[in-house]
């Protein structure tokens, strides 16, 4: 036979309230002796009557395991009173952050020159003492990458000098090792340079010009 399924729902008959409530008392308290002996757990099981009689189990001191028990309990709630007052803090902090970053970007478009209608006589002169302000700045750093340019130039520079000296010094050394005095060789190329090409205009056959040349 299927045993149905009891619907929880008060007993209405007193009699049969009491045998249900006995049965179902042993099986909780046998329950919580098997829980505490199978796991090695602190149980404490406390059942009040409809006529106010106490059936209580505990695996060591009930008082103890209330004492526990209140002690959790007020642990767990200062743990979430203060994780309840950090969350408000993380929320003003939001709130403050959101707020100061639309001053900020308020201040921005001040700077650029916009929205410059509500700004009185005192604002308008701090902003400009701040653009000029950052003009300086800006001035500074551009002449400090320009003298820093102007350095490496001259380094440059130096450099480019000392590898001229260094040819020079090898061409006089080429020069001497050869016997050939350095004026010489000035002298050469300035004769080679003036040296005239004669040249001549003939019309005629091939042959009268080798006759006019041989005579």
């Amino acid at each position: 036979m299927v045993r149905g399924k009891t619907q929880l729902k008060l007993i209405e008959n007193e009699s049969y309230r009491q045998v249900t409530f006995s049965k179902r008392r042993n099986g909780l308290l046998k329950k919580a002796f098997e829980l505490s002996v199978l796991c090695d757990a602190e149980v404490a099981l406390i059942i009040f009557s409809t006529t106010g009689k106490l059936h209580e189990f505990s695996s060591s001191s009930i008082n103890k395991t209330v004492e526990r028990y209140q002690r959790k309990v007020k642990d767990l709630a200062l743990s979430t009173k203060g994780i309840q007052e950090n969350t408000q803090n993380l929320k003003e902090c939001d709130i403050n952050t959101t707020m100061k970053l639309e001053q900020l970007e308020l201040y921005k478009r001040k700077l650029l020159g916009d929205e410059l209608d509500r700004c009185g006589i005192e604002e308008l002169q701090k902003i400009e003492n701040q653009l000029e302000y950052s003009l300086s700045k800006i001035r500074a750093r551009k002449n400090q990458l320009l003298l820093e340019q102007i350095e490496k130039l001259k380094k440059q520079e130096w450099c480019l000098l000392e590898k001229n000296r260094r040819l020079r010094e090898q061409v006089h050394a080429l020069t001497n090792t050869c016997g050939i005095e350095q004026q010489d060789i000035e002298v050469l190329a300035q004769s080679e340079l003036n040296e005239e090409v004669e040249t001549e205009l003939f019309i005629g056959r091939p042959e009268k010009r080798m006759n006019c040349e041989q005579k």
